[in-house]
């Protein structure tokens, strides 16, 4: 215990008071900034800067009973932030949300179409947010020659934080020009998703660094049954056997394809205790926050209005935490020294924002697990482009795996028409 009390409080003092660093104080902040977890507890220290002020205050709003007595000019805001701007009755009932993520079968082309839009939109802005970020992240910036290294950019929250800030700005300004509807929710509540996003972004990050390349894409293929698990603990939702059959069955088909597809390209590191701790992290965080927005589409709000309010705390605990670990000025000053980087940033920005506008349109049109299904299956895509540009062969297992991902998607739309044309038999007989 005392050799650990040595290492932690120099590296906490240092990290508070960056004035008193010595020579030999930086070389031991250092080694601990190596250790994930902590990074993992200097970033949730500067998210807890704005969550524990931020739960003080909406716990004395709503003892004092400022709703009933409250005035002034800044009663809108805090009514809005704290109660939101309905009350119960805000909510949408049982039908009104199952109808949302399960159209009549009247409308049937209409939603498949939909669906193809939601996709073919997710697939592109993500396909090239994932070129751009490798681009980012591991090629130098400013060599001018081959022998000069030239500077790598490592700070992967300031990237989180660009792509967050161009969200919320264009999410507001078609607030502010096309008419939404009423908002109802707590503007509170956003910041359950924004800070779970947040931490998935980060854990899917640092993963890497721990775990087998066949180890991530199997963590990611099998996101789908998470998701829904998670769905029945956030929303209660109840899934059919069959939604949990093929869920089973994408997951199994794309790691497949992707396993057999991608051993020669891609070369496996050990997979330690830690990797897989993060990576659980990961999937635990991703599956709440797409269920955490999917539970908050209940409320009257539109896509536009979910954008804005997750990417507004998105900014709050990014930049706090920035900030505070002395890193935003740095990347900034970055940016500036390396105009080509500055660009890569603003693209990926655009393209992070695009694909945020599907993610939310698509979660409110056909809920969480279809959403999860669309983005496990552009990794599918993304191997098969792959295959078709550069002609890499597909084996006899990747071959089958995709078989086994139509099988899958086949039987899930075959199941689903079959209750949608069960519904109107039963329901007059109710009436």
């Amino acid at each position: 215990m005392p050799s650990f009390s040595w290492r932690v409080w120099p590296a906490l003092v240092l990290l508070c008071f960056p004035s008193m660093v010595t020579a030999e104080d930086v070389s031991l902040l250092e080694g601990w900034h190596d250790v994930w977890f902590f990074r993992f507890l200097v970033n949730m220290l500067g998210y807890a800067t704005i969550i524990v002020p931020g739960y003080f205050l909406i716990s004395y709003f709503k003892r004092s009973n400022y709703l009933d007595r409250g005035s002034g000019l800044c009663f809108p805001v805090i009514k809005s932030c704290v109660f939101g701007g309905e009350d119960k009755s805000g909510l949408l009932d049982d039908v009104s949300v199952s109808s949302r993520n399960e159209p009549d079968s009247g409308s049937s082309l209409k939603q498949a179409l939909k669906l193809i839009f939601c996709a073919a939109g997710l697939q592109a802005s993500y396909l090239t947010w994932g070129v751009l970020q490798e681009r980012v992240m591991t090629r130098s910036y400013g060599a001018t020659t081959q022998d000069q290294e030239g500077e790598r950019f490592k700070d992967s929250q300031f990237l989180v934080f660009m792509n967050r800030i161009l969200a919320l700005t264009v999410s507001g300004l078609w607030c502010i020009l096309f008419k939404q509807p009423r908002h109802g929710a707590p503007m509170y509540k956003y910041s359950f998703a924004s800070l779970s996003n947040i931490l998935s972004s980060w854990c899917q990050y640092e993963a890497l660094k721990f775990i087998s390349f066949p180890t991530q894409v199997l963590a990611k293929a099998s996101k789908v049954i998470p998701v829904m698990l998670m769905g029945k603990i956030v929303s209660r939702k109840s899934y059919e056997y069959w939604e949990y059959f093929t869920a089973v069955l994408i997951s199994l088909g794309v790691s497949m394809f992707l396993l057999s597809s991608t051993t020669s390209k891609h070369p496996s590191t050990v997979t330690t205790f830690s990797g897989i701790i993060i990576l659980v992290g990961y999937i635990v965080f991703d599956s709440f926050t797409s269920n955490w927005q999917d539970n908050l589409f209940k409320y009257k709000m539109s896509s536009v209005q979910m954008m804005f309010g997750v990417n507004l705390f998105s900014c709050l605990f990014t930049v706090g935490s920035l900030l505070e670990q002395g890193a935003f000025f740095e990347s900034l000053a970055f940016m500036t020294r390396h105009s080509e980087f500055a660009f890569h940033a603003v693209l990926l920005s655009v393209c992070s924002a695009c694909g945020q506008l599907f993610i939310f349109y698509t979660i409110n049109q056909f809920g969480a697990a279809v959403f999860t299904i669309i983005m496990t299956l552009r990794q599918a895509f993304a191997i098969l482009l792959s295959c078709f540009l550069y002609g890499h062969a597909i084996t006899v297992i990747g071959g089958f795996g995709v078989a086994v991902v139509f099988l899958a998607l086949f039987l899930r739309v075959y199941a689903r028409s079959r209750m949608k044309s069960s519904r109107p038999s039963v329901l007059p007989q109710k009436v």
